[in-house]
């Protein structure tokens, strides 16, 4: 009877495990693909992302107040001290990596696009080297000369290339970096009190849409203005449905940081570092199939190469959380190239009047598509 109740949690939990996978897959595919399709007709990158980086605020409020009323414990308010000091950063860098990412969707490929974001592991590690958030060894050498030389074969000779898109990607990446490292700088700070992911969603996005309107100003203010798909909109029905398919785009946005959440809250970082990999695989074959992306032999190796220089990443980090014996914090950041949020767990806290029980939460920044 013990062995069959055993059985049947192990299936229970590998079921739950397999579909929050799938929820992750369904939102994080999804995003790319429909952004890439809204880009071909809606050609305002930037207002796009300023937009959905409003709807994310509104249902993080939401879930703020609905979290609040349940657990009548009042949520963590920022002084504005902090919040400018030690918040703005990072949520600079953040949106401009969303932006400059979904920027790049009006002249590149999903696969390019997919391929090229994959190298955020590479500025990821230089700059936590630089930080001193790694340490230099042999291994991470070899994982960034994996990933440099798999998205050079990518890329080279491809027949849908194109600089200027490429450029804003690989740019997105670069930024990626910072944006990663500075995320978990801001979040290893107690003090601050961002523990919970919906916190850190609802602090982040008012500082990353200020953010991003001087460059939305620069590029797309004026052409905004005067296109009849928004501001000179004649036609309510068409103004409603472009509203529509930017509102539903910054739900897809909001549903892929919660689908991180729920899948490391039930299973671990490292289980979604490892679904990133194949996620990835699965863009590109999607990408291959039904939007006629040509990607030669050469490119696949390419792609091949710098999975794994990701893989490598992760088992790295698996071995290190093991060596210790115990289960503590992750210094690597976690390497799905499309996150628009970091997940990390934190050890178990103690009330000190010995009545609140222990409890496990995860950290998590905002980012995108």
């Amino acid at each position: 009877m013990g062995r069959w109740a055993l059985d049947v949690a192990f299936m229970w939990k590998a079921l739950l495990t397999l579909g929050l996978v799938v929820l992750y897959y369904c939102f994080s595919i999804g995003i790319t693909f429909y952004n890439k399709w809204l880009t071909k007709s809606f050609h305002f990158p930037l207002f796009m992302t300023m937009l959905h980086l409003a709807v994310i605020f509104l249902f993080s409020a939401l879930s703020r107040a609905l979290v609040q009323c349940s657990s009548h414990r009042a949520r963590v308010v920022l002084s504005w001290t902090d919040y400018l000091r030690k918040v703005a950063p990072t949520a600079l860098a953040t949106a401009l990596d969303v932006g400059l990412s979904n920027w790049s969707f009006l002249y590149i490929t999903v696969s390019l696009y997919t391929m090229t974001k994959s190298s955020a592991v590479l500025f990821i590690l230089i700059f936590s080297l630089i930080f001193k958030l790694e340490e230099l060894r042999a291994a991470l050498v070899l994982v960034v000369l994996l990933i440099a030389g798999g998205l050079f074969m990518f890329t080279y000779k491809s027949t849908q290339f194109n600089i200027e898109g490429f450029a804003l990607v690989l740019g997105a990446s670069f930024i990626g970096g910072i944006r990663w490292t500075l995320t978990q700088m801001l979040l290893q700070k107690a003090e601050l009190g961002l523990h919970n992911p919906i916190d850190t969603m609802f602090h982040l996005q008012p500082l990353m849409f200020l953010g991003l309107f001087p460059l939305f100003a620069i590029f797309e203010g004026l052409h905004l203005s005067t296109s009849e798909k928004i501001f000179r909109s004649q036609d309510p029905g068409l103004l409603l449905r472009v509203l529509g398919s930017l509102f539903l785009g910054g739900i897809l946005a909001f549903g892929l940081g919660f689908s991180e959440f729920l899948l490391v809250s039930r299973t671990s970082s490292l289980t979604l570092s490892i679904a990133g990999i194949f996620k990835e695989v699965c863009t590109l074959l999607l990408a291959a199939h039904l939007l006629g992306d040509q990607i030669s032999l050469l490119n696949w190796l390419g792609f091949a190469l710098c999975l794994s220089g990701i893989s490598l990443h992760v088992a790295l980090k698996a071995l290190h959380s093991r060596g210790d014996g115990a289960p503590k914090p992750l210094k690597g950041l976690g390497s799905n190239p499309d996150l628009e949020l970091l997940l990390r767990s934190s050890q178990q806290e103690e009330e000190d009047d010995g009545e609140e029980e222990e409890e496990e939460e995860y950290f998590v920044a905002q980012g995108q598509q």
